[in-house]
C-alpha cells in the first residue's frame, strides 16, 4: 500500500478526533471550576404558579433587582407551569427543579422593541459595588412550539458597572467607562449571537466574526448555533473582563446544550476600573426598532434553571493595549454611516459641474 493510501485514512481519523473533542459536552458546574470561578449562587423561584401581580412582587423581594423595580415590561412576566416539562435541555449539565414552575415573557401580537413587549430587568448578584471581575451565567430556555423568528430579538445575558441603564436599547455604542453588557440574540431562522455592548477596540471591527454597528451593539459570532423551538434549551455564557483596563484582553466564552459553540478574546469590556460584572441582564423581545422586527402574532418564551458563578480574578490572556486612535473608531463609524449614501449623488452634481 502506498504512503498516499495511508495518508487519507489517518487524516479522516484526525478530523473525527478534533470534531469529537470541540463537540464534547461540558456540564456548567464543570466549566465553572475551569475557570476558577469559586463562588456561585441560584435565582430563586416559587414553588408554585402565580399571578402576573405575585410574580412582580415575587421578582422584586428575590432577585435583588436594580433600582429594586423590573425595567420593563413587568406585565409580561409570569410564573408559570411547565409547558416542556417532560423535556429536559440536551447535555451534560444536571435539571434541578425542573417539575416547578417557569417564569414565562409574552410577546404580545405586533410587538418589538423593549417598550412594546417582553420584558427587561436586571438582578444584581452581590449589590453594586460588585468585586466580581469574571462572571458566568447558565439558564435554560423555551420557546413556543413554531416561534416565528421574524428577524431577530434579544435574550438573557450577562451585565455590569455603576450605571444600569445604559449599554443597551440602542444608544450610542459604550466608550466602557461606566457599563457594558453581553446579551444574546436570536436571529433568522433561530441563528444565535452574542450581542454585546463594549468599545470596539484595536480593529476588532474587521475580524470575520465580528459585526459591529456604530449606534447598537457588536455581533459575534452570529449563526455559530441555532436555538430550537417548542423544546429546551440551555445556554452558558461566560465573561471575563480585560485588564488592566487600557488592555484588550477581555474574553467571552458561550456552550450551547453543553457543546462550546463561541469564543472571542482580544476584547475591550471595559475602560474604567468602576466597572465589573454585576448579576443577569434579563433582557427580551422582538427587534430591532422598528416594526420590521415585529412578532406577527402573540407569543411567549419560557425560563428556568438559572445559575450563576463568580471570580473576583479578571483575564489573565495576553491583549494588545489600546490606542488613542482607536477610542474614535465609534465616531469614525457614524460619519461614514453619514456620508457615504451621499458620495455617488456628489460624484454625478460633481460631473455636472454643481459643485
Amino acid at each position: 500500500m502506498s504512503h498516499t493510501s495511508l495518508l487519507y485514512p489517518l487524516l479522516y481519523c484526525a478530523f473525527m478526533s478534533l470534531g469529537s473533542v470541540n463537540g464534547q459536552l461540558v456540564a456548567a458546574d464543570v466549566l465553572a471550576s475551569q475557570y476558577s470561578l469559586a463562588t456561585s449562587t441560584s435565582l430563586a423561584f416559587p414553588s408554585a404558579t402565580q399571578s402576573n401581580s405575585d410574580t412582580q412582587s415575587f421578582l422584586v423581594s428575590n432577585w435583588g433587582l436594580s433600582k429594586g423595580r423590573i425595567q420593563n415590561g413587568a406585565s409580561d412576566l409570569q410564573f408559570v407551569n411547565d409547558p416542556f416539562a417532560n423535556d429536559p435541555a440536551p447535555g451534560a449539565s444536571s435539571n434541578p427543579d425542573v417539575s416547578g414552575p417557569v417564569l414565562q415573557v409574552t410577546y404580545p401580537n405586533g410587538s418589538y422593541s423593549h417598550d412594546t413587549g417582553g420584558a427587561q430587568l436586571y438582578s444584581l448578584w452581590n449589590a453594586s459595588d460588585s468585586s466580581f471581575l469574571s462572571m458566568m451565567v447558565s439558564y435554560e430556555i423555551a420557546f413556543d412550539s413554531g416561534f416565528d423568528w421574524v428577524q431577530g430579538g434579544k435574550l438573557p445575558g450577562l451585565r455590569g458597572g455603576p450605571n444600569p441603564d445604559g449599554c443597551s436599547g440602542g444608544s450610542n455604542a459604550t466608550d466602557g467607562s461606566d457599563c457594558f453588557s453581553t446579551r444574546l440574540m436570536w436571529r433568522k431562522q433561530g441563528e444565535g449571537e452574542i450581542y454585546a455592548y463594549i468599545p470596539t477596540s484595536n480593529g476588532i471591527c474587521k475580524e470575520n466574526d465580528i459585526i459591529c454597528n456604530s449606534d447598537f451593539g457588536t455581533s459575534i459570532d452570529r449563526g455559530a448555533f441555532s436555538f430550537a423551538s417548542g423544546q429546551w434549551n440551555r445556554i452558558t455564557l461566560l465573561v471575563q473582563l480585560n485588564n488592566p483596563v487600557n488592555v484588550a484582553n477581555g474574553f467571552v466564552s458561550l456552550y450551547y446544550n453543553d457543546v462550546h459553540a463561541i469564543s472571542q478574546d482580544k476584547l475591550q469590556l471595559r475602560s474604567s476600573d468602576v466597572v465589573t460584572a454585576g448579576g443577569l441582564y434579563l433582557s427580551t423581545f422582538f427587534g430591532g426598532s422598528d416594526y420590521s422586527w415585529a412578532t406577527p402574532q402573540t407569543t411567549h418564551t419560557y425560563f428556568r434553571n438559572f445559575r450563576l458563578w463568580g471570580s473576583s480574578s479578571p483575564s489573565n490572556l495576553t491583549g494588545s493595549k489600546v490606542s488613542a486612535a482607536n477610542k474614535l473608531s465609534s465616531v469614525e463609524s457614524r460619519v461614514r454611516l453619514l456620508f457615504l449614501p451621499w458620495i455617488p449623488f456628489a460624484a454625478v452634481f460633481c460631473a455636472a459641474g454643481v459643485l
